[in-house]
């Protein structure tokens, strides 16, 4: 019996004009999101769920990318069964311009200082 055909994986992202100052500031008040942050754009590409360096669970890592996602600061898209992240560099940039380039900074240079 032949498989049915599925529809390709997605993954839903909020209006980047919905979301507010206080939701973008709180999903970067955790450490370990800071983290994932920092890791993506030292990288300068897009990373797997399973390749960050975070002391934490993959299950709890999942629950920290669902609030950077939740709140603009990541873009996930599927490539095959391997989900990617990629921060939303350009589209938060133009919501709080500014404030993402200070902010990503301040993370890069908080995780080089606890190394």
């Amino acid at each position: 019996m032949a498989r049915p055909r599925t529809s390709a994986r997605t993954v839903d992202h909020p209006d980047v004009s919905q979301i507010s100052l206080q939701q973008f500031l709180e999903a970067l008040v955790d450490p370990v999101r800071r983290t994932v942050v920092s890791q993506l754009a030292d990288a300068g590409k897009d990373i797997s769920c399973g390749t960050f360096d975070v002391p934490v669970s993959l299950s709890t890592l999942t629950h920290h990318f669902n609030v950077l996602r939740e709140a603009g600061v990541i873009r996930q898209y599927y490539v095959g069964t391997t989900k990617m992240n990629a921060l939303r560099t350009e589209e938060m940039e133009r919501r709080f311009p500014g404030l993402f380039a200070a902010l990503v900074t301040a993370a890069q240079n908080e995780v080089r200082a606890d190394r």
